[in-house]
């Protein structure tokens, strides 16, 4: 093909090109939540700070890029062999030099200055109204409200609602699929909430872009960061860092209320908490530990141990010689896990009550059919004499 027909070759593909070009554009403004690329927001006065930050910065990077692209494009223009120019043959320039070395310097002063600002902004976690302790284990949520008068502090669990049906591709996915929880985070509006972040076993990161929110997970290490909403809404977040096989099935949820409202929900944790402490003297039937652990099973041990126990991440459990085995060593290796491995320590996790109904739901499940029952006490007693 010769150099001209080449260049109508070319010259031929930009009408084309151009339509792909407006029909992709047309698909973004015609549903821009779908195809949104940048960032948000949220409903936070620091989430506002910070997006300002990043549209001033992204508006100078834009203005040099036509600058610097357009001062190319026309030296290539006008300056180009078959038009006749000829290259200039010259060293040293203390203009251009000094030019290219003061613009930029101004630059980097000019973003540096609002960048600070926020960044004091993002890490002031003073003056907070509350404090939560946010844990990250693999692959849950553990939250602690601290009672700031030293009293008992509402701690639980958020693990991941969405079912293994979904996730399989056996039933359709839900709207929040992988976004949603057992046991959502409740704060109130309108409130300064500090987090403070650590991990149990490996490293995480607490992320729930709304809020503004992002900090490290790390084992032995707190980190701080903080919020304060200024909507009520459900806003959804996910663990930020790679922490292993079910690293996408840790999501958060954070309910934002009002104050009445949160105070009511957290009294009603208190009352919840204290009657699931009174349980643990109460002898239950086998069918009621069962139906209750089949429901803590597949909340906590599914994604290891299978939905049937044929294993998976975690050992079999359907035939296992410590699932039929000693019951008491069986609540014993429930309760302290099992150092070095994937399997943890439920001790902290569950209630006596849950972990003497999954003990019992999975002694008698899949064909192991012990007939035996493990009631909270004995849980209770295998956690006093450790």
């Amino acid at each position: 093909m010769t150099r001209k027909a080449k260049r109508l070759h070319q010259l031929a593909l930009y009408p084309v090109m151009t339509l792909f070009a407006l029909m992709a554009s047309a698909s973004v403004w015609a549903n821009p939540e779908k195809y949104q690329v940048n960032m948000k927001p949220g409903v936070t006065d620091l989430g506002h700070e910070i997006y300002d930050l990043h549209m001033f910065v992204f508006w100078i990077c834009v203005a040099l890029g036509v600058v610097v692209f357009g001062l190319l494009f026309y030296s290539v223009f006008a300056f180009r062999k078959s038009a006749g120019a000829k290259a200039s043959d010259f060293h040293e320039n203390t203009t251009l030099e000094l030019a290219w070395t003061v613009v930029p310097f101004l630059l980097c002063i000019v973003m540096a200055w609002p960048a600070t600002k926020t960044l004091i902004d993002i890490y002031d976690t003073s003056e907070a109204d509350m404090d939560v302790l946010v844990t990250g284990y693999q692959w849950k949520w553990k939250y602690e409200y601290l009672d700031p008068n030293g009293g008992e502090s509402v701690k639980f669990f958020s693990s991941l609602r969405t079912s293994q049906a979904e996730i399989h591709n056996e039933e359709p996915k839900g709207s929040n699929y992988l976004l949603e929880v057992d046991n959502p985070v409740v704060i109130p509006v309108n409130k300064k909430v500090r987090f403070l972040i650590t991990a149990n076993d490996v490293l995480h990161a607490w992320w729930v872009p709304a809020l503004a929110v992002k900090r490290d997970a790390i084992p032995g290490f707190v980190n701080e960061v903080w919020t304060k909403p200024k909507e009520t809404g459900v806003f959804r977040g996910q663990c930020a860092e790679l922490c292993g096989r079910d690293h996408g099935f840790m999501p958060i949820v954070v309910n934002v209320v009002e104050q009445a409202e949160y105070d009511q929900w957290l009294a009603d944790k208190k009352t919840e908490a204290a009657e699931l402490a009174a349980l643990v003297e109460k002898t239950f039937t086998m069918d009621e530990l069962v139906s209750r652990g089949k429901k803590v099973y597949q909340s906590k041990c599914v994604a290891c141990h299978g939905a049937n126990g044929e294993g998976g991440v975690g050992k079999a459990l359907a035939g296992s010689p410590v699932v039929t085995g000693s019951a008491q060593d069986h609540t014993a290796l429930l309760i302290n896990g099992v150092p070095g491995s994937a399997m943890q320590a439920f001790g902290a996790q569950l209630s006596e009550v849950d972990l003497a109904a999954v003990l019992t739901y999975q002694r008698n499940a899949w064909g192991n059919n012990m007939g035996d029952m493990v009631q909270p006490v004995d849980v209770y007693n295998v956690k006093k004499g450790q």
